[in-house]
């Protein structure tokens, strides 16, 4: 699979925020995913800790490890080498302190080569997000609904849905881009605010369920394409219903075994000619 996509860059998805032209960003965990994604002309990826609920069937992102994280930004980065991929960062690998934090990110920048990474937290992540911009690392925030933290939300709640709230989530964001991270990444929060903290903001502000206003959007590919069934959230429309299909795929591939209609004749191999005759003395050979 071949695109003559130009290579992305931090300064494409800046230039098209000036432009008014929306950035289209979707996560992908493995191969062939991301060769998709790149046909299709996708402009961001990103190798979300969401893997550990849509990949190996985690309650939730707490328990994903960085190298997870890792093998797959690999596998995603070698699919899609013209998109912008973005490393998430998982839980406990940029909390306990600058240092770790940097190690951590720089393990997906030197084993993965992915283009930036993403960390959740508005103005307590302010430091982290200083040591990784001096270490010569492209950050984008993650703030509203941060699904590591949802313990103290109380659960997978929207944000920001009262004056209180919104206005926290407007300073998060106002500290974040002044700390000087290239991108933010709203997640559940009212259009009404999301399209106030994207006007207001000169960088990039993307929406993961934060309505139409954003610089553009993000979608977890497990629900854009109806693989995901433990539940669907509320921003989420699904584009095809992979589950179905290939559920009914296996069902069609279990009756035919069981009915001894597959394989036919034109899904084997044979004997090369001239070899099939000489096979009943080799057989007599072991009788």
């Amino acid at each position: 699979m071949t695109t003559d996509k130009k290579k992305h860059s931090i300064h494409t998805l800046q230039e098209m925020k000036r432009e008014g032209k929306k950035i289209v960003w979707l996560t992908s965990y493995d191969f062939p995913t991301a060769q998709f994604a790149e046909a299709a002309g996708l402009d961001m990826l990103l190798v979300g800790d969401s893997l550990g609920m849509c990949v190996y069937g985690y309650e939730g992102t707490v328990p994903v490890t960085m190298d997870q994280c890792i093998v797959h930004s690999e596998a995603v980065r070698r699919a899609a080498p013209n998109t912008f991929v973005v490393g998430d960062m998982p839980f406990l690998s940029y909390q306990v302190s600058d240092e770790e934090a940097v190690r951590n990110a720089g393990r997906f920048l030197k084993e993965a080569g992915v283009d930036a990474v993403k960390l959740e937290g508005g103005k307590r992540v302010t430091r982290r997000i200083h040591a990784l911009l001096d270490a010569g690392i492209v950050v984008c925030g993650h703030i509203g609904l941060t699904p590591q933290s949802s313990g103290q939300l109380g659960g997978h709640k929207a944000q920001g849905r009262t004056i209180d709230s919104a206005r926290a989530l407007i300073e998060d964001a106002l500290a974040i881009e002044e700390t000087g991270a290239q991108l933010l990444l709203l997640e559940a929060v009212p259009p009404e605010v999301a399209g106030f903290i994207a006007r207001k903001l000169r960088i990039p502000v993307l929406s993961i369920g934060a309505g139409p206003e954003c610089d553009g959007q993000l979608i977890i590919v497990s629900d854009l394409i109806g693989q995901f069934q433990a539940f669907t959230p509320k921003f989420v429309k699904k584009y095809c219903d992979v589950a179905t299909t290939v559920t009914d795929a296996m069902k069609s591939y279990a009756a035919d075994v069981r009915a001894g209609t597959f394989p036919a004749d034109e899904h084997c191999y044979h004997m090369l000619k001239g070899e099939g005759e000489r096979l009943p003395e080799l057989m007599k050979e072991f009788e």
